[in-house]
């Protein structure tokens, strides 16, 4: 497995973000808020983690929502996933939104999403009158059905 080195401040109270098995993808994030934070149903908050990290040039660090507290707490990440670019120096904070009809409260230390590090390309436009058709052409939206 490759491993690349990513400098890490952590000014919280929690251990550093680590991977729950050997072969996951997504590395458990921990609030890091002095108060407890009450998301009421429909409700969306910045949680601090205290995390601030150094990304090589050319990955990204995904956030994302982790399974557990959305299937059973309706808690998810905003605009998942997030992106963290390699320039970017301030501390990581999740927008986590309640989905569910009941208020939930977000504890210092606990898990509230994944970092997933990935790489990632820039592209150039060329700007052309027309596109190659193929078979699907425009197709999107749920073209091929459910069956």
């Amino acid at each position: 497995m490759c491993t690349i080195k990513i400098k890490i401040v952590n000014k919280s109270n929690n251990p550093l973000p680590q991977y729950s098995t050997a072969q996951a993808a997504g590395m458990d994030i921990r609030a890091n808020n002095p108060e407890p934070i009450t998301l009421a149903p429909l409700e969306r908050k910045l949680v601090p983690t205290g995390l601030f990290i150094e990304l090589p040039v050319g990955y990204e660090a995904q956030i994302r929502p982790r399974s557990g507290l959305a299937i059973k707490n309706g808690i998810t990440v905003l605009n998942t996933p997030g992106t963290i670019d390699s320039d970017y120096r301030g501390e990581i904070n999740v927008i986590l939104v309640n989905l569910s009809n009941e208020p939930f409260t977000i504890n210092s230390g606990d898990r509230i999403c994944q970092m997933v590090i990935a790489k990632h390309e820039q592209a150039d436009f060329i700007e052309v009158n027309s596109l190659e058709n193929t078979e699907r052409g425009a197709g999107g939206f749920g073209h091929t059905g459910v069956k």
